[in-house]
């Protein structure tokens, strides 16, 4: 079974290339280990690990401009594998595709990164373009 935690190289860099104006809104699904692993071998539960990397990367967030606009917790997959469950759910916005990746270069983001990476099992990360909500869900936004 595939696992994803981090971006491939090739995919990041049409994510780069795609450096559309306006701000961009970023679907997290994320599946947290009952147990991090770390390479230093330290202990910690996915969860704690993954409330370090909240507390650590959280101001290189804000100071790029990046918002939570969303987040809900998962209750129940309707339709798709039933083995998924996400103990995070949320959708952070950020001012542009270049405050994205200055967050991703940034040193101190960098090395709070290494705490995510022991604390997910699985994730999603999904790009979206911000558009207007309407009353239906039948046609694509513009």
């Amino acid at each position: 079974m595939s696992r994803y935690i981090d971006p491939t190289k090739e995919i990041f860099a049409a994510f780069r290339e795609n450096n559309r104006e306006g701000p961009i809104q970023m679907l997290n699904l994320v599946q947290l280990r009952v147990e991090a692993k770390y390479e230093d071998g330290r202990k910690a539960t996915g969860a704690e690990a993954y409330a370090a990397y909240g507390r650590e990367s959280g101001p290189v967030f804000a100071r790029l401009g990046g918002t939570i606009v969303w987040q809900g917790k998962f209750e129940l997959m309707l339709i798709g594998p039933q083995s998924e469950r996400w103990d995070h759910c949320f959708i952070a916005q950020y001012p542009s595709v270049q405050a994205f990746v200055d967050m991703i270069r940034d040193p101190v983001y960098r090395e709070a990164v290494k705490h995510r990476q022991a604390a997910v099992e699985d994730s999603r990360l999904i790009r979206c373009a911000p558009a207007k909500a309407g009353k239906g869900f039948g046609e694509l936004p513009e």
